[in-house]
């Protein structure tokens, strides 16, 4: 189903922990212990806008996005899911899916651009993981 020469950008790759293959998306954590954070990479060369995609598999992207959202709604205590396609810095078609609490560093304003990335301990981040793992499906 992927693109034969597709790649994940460079940013999104620095940027982010590989969680897995779904049928359309490849799965990342954002790097980024402040909120729980996910992307959805769609595999499709040159998809730039959800519009670049033809009809089914926008639909199968949104399937997907649900997916991120239950698992993050199911294991963390959010107060609110914000889902976004921006990609003004990142051209390549990507989703973010990210579990917003009352508390959290930027509430309720969005998270881009305010403040530094804070490394998740490895702990945490393997516990997080796993758990988004199974969550999905990916296990």
């Amino acid at each position: 189903m992927a693109d034969p020469v597709w790649s994940l950008h460079p940013r999104l790759k620095a940027d982010t922990i590989a969680l897995g293959d779904l049928a359309l998306s490849r799965l990342l954590l954002m790097a980024d212990a402040r909120y729980p954070w996910l992307l959805l990479v769609p595999r499709r060369t040159d998809a730039v806008e959800i519009i670049d995609l033809d009809d089914q598999t926008q639909a199968l992207l949104l399937t997907e996005i649900g997916q991120a959202c239950r698992a993050l709604k199911q294991i963390t205590p959010c107060d609110k899911l914000n889902v976004a396609a921006i990609g003004n810095i990142v051209p390549q078609l990507h989703v973010h899916v990210i579990a917003r609490n009352q508390g959290d560093a930027t509430w309720p304003a969005p998270v881009w651009g305010i403040g530094s990335a804070v490394p998740y301990g490895e702990a945490e981040r393997d516990r997080l993981i796993k758990a988004l793992r199974r969550a999905i499906g990916l296990e």
